[in-house]
């Protein structure tokens, strides 16, 4: 069954970084551009970014830039998240997904062509 999987979370001290892989399994990453979502509880999900499916692109919501380094290895089907200073309102479910063909401003999940991938969890506290 095609599937996948963003793993990595824990508990992140304030002011330390993040590591977050997202693997696929049973279909090629490589023909889809990859966007990250974050979701804490009682908010609304949030977009992060996204990776072109050659990762020549990525695109950052603003108040992610400078922060977000999004990446990906397409002989190993994964894209990773690296997030630095992290706060506790950094603190959510992490996943990942696949969003079409194309990485922009845009980007988007559509439930009926993309995978929506298995979330991980992220505490920022001391």
């Amino acid at each position: 069954q095609a599937q996948l999987v963003a793993s990595g979370g824990g508990l992140v001290h304030p002011g330390g970084s993040l590591d977050l892989s997202c693997a696929a399994s049973e279909f090629n990453l490589e023909y889809f551009a990859v966007g990250w979502f974050r979701q804490a509880p009682g908010k609304e999900r949030e977009r992060l970014g996204c990776i072109a499916p050659n990762g020549g692109f990525t695109w950052y919501v603003d108040s992610m830039r400078g922060r977000l380094t999004l990446s990906r290895d397409n002989a190993r089907n994964a894209a990773y998240l690296q997030m630095k200073e992290l706060t506790p309102d950094d603190a959510a479910d992490y996943t990942c997904a696949t969003v079409g063909v194309f990485c922009s401003g845009s980007f988007s999940f559509n439930p009926q062509t993309g995978y929506w991938g298995q979330k991980t969890q992220v505490t920022v506290s001391s």
